[in-house]
């Protein structure tokens, strides 16, 4: 068991220049106490108190499920989850980080596999091991009912799971919780491939630029940004046109459609 020092330990070095009036809080980080600005991330604070991320850390932007987290508070008996780059952290905070949980991950040929949820549910048997108990959406730090598309499975709606899966980042943390032991992350992951393949209707404009790719059309486009200087390039990727930040989806195109 891990002793937890009475004495609050603070960071040296660099990362103890705190912001100007910036008040410090304690967290534990395995059974350690450490004093930390309370407006970082847990991901931040960590690295104030002095670690390093050499695993666990992605893109800190909430996106690729690399830095899940479990933690509890002072007096709470329940656990609690999520992302480490983007949850701001509090006082009395004890974490444990899990930057990788390792659960079955089924081997199979996808081009032979087909549409039919039997081929899923062959090679996930564990997903009628569940029990609804509702411990996976619990866990999950992107608000994905877990549970929902896991019983769309068994039900054989593949499109349904794949839709309600769409948000997954495949942090593994439904997996960490579940009393029947299902990879659910890995299973969503297949009926999404499955769907985009087999169901879902190809998009025409992507058939289209596929055959643009294959005739040539961009070959002459990269051939000159291959042979500029790096200022050069720079330069021009300083002048290119920016799509507007808060632009609706669709609204917007550049004035020079050359190279579309």
């Amino acid at each position: 068991m891990c002793e937890i020092s009475k004495t609050p330990k603070v960071a040296t070095g660099d990362r103890a220049i705190l912001p100007e009036g910036a008040k410090t809080i304690p967290i534990y980080v395995m059974g350690k106490q450490y004093q930390v600005p309370e407006t970082l991330t847990i991901m931040k604070a960590m690295e104030f108190a002095g670690f390093r991320f050499l695993r666990g850390a992605g893109c800190r932007g909430g996106i690729c499920g690399a830095c899940p987290t479990v933690f509890r508070m002072a007096g709470d008996y329940k656990l609690h989850f999520g992302l480490a780059c983007q949850t701001v952290v509090e006082a009395d905070m004890y974490l444990a980080q899990i930057p990788f949980f390792p659960a079955n991950r089924a081997t199979y040929n996808f081009a032979e596999m087909g549409q039919a949820a039997d081929a899923i549910h062959a090679l996930y048997p564990e997903l009628f091991r569940c029990v609804a108990c509702n411990l996976c959406t619990k866990a999950c730090p992107m608000d994905v009912d877990v549970l929902g598309y896991v019983s769309a499975l068994k039900q054989g709606n593949i499109e349904k799971a794949a839709r309600i899966s769409f948000d997954c980042i495949q942090c593994g943390l439904c997996a960490s919780r579940c009393m029947g032991e299902i990879p659910q992350y890995h299973v969503a992951q297949l009926a999404r491939r499955v769907f985009a393949r087999y169901i879902q209707p190809q998009a025409e404009h992507l058939k289209n630029r596929v055959t643009d790719i294959e005739a040539g059309k961009f070959d002459p486009m990269l051939d000159e940004l291959s042979g500029m200087s790096k200022e050069d390039l720079e330069k021009r990727y300083v002048a290119r046109e920016r799509e507007p930040d808060m632009a609706e989806a669709g609204s917007w195109a550049p004035q020079d459609t050359s190279h579309l």
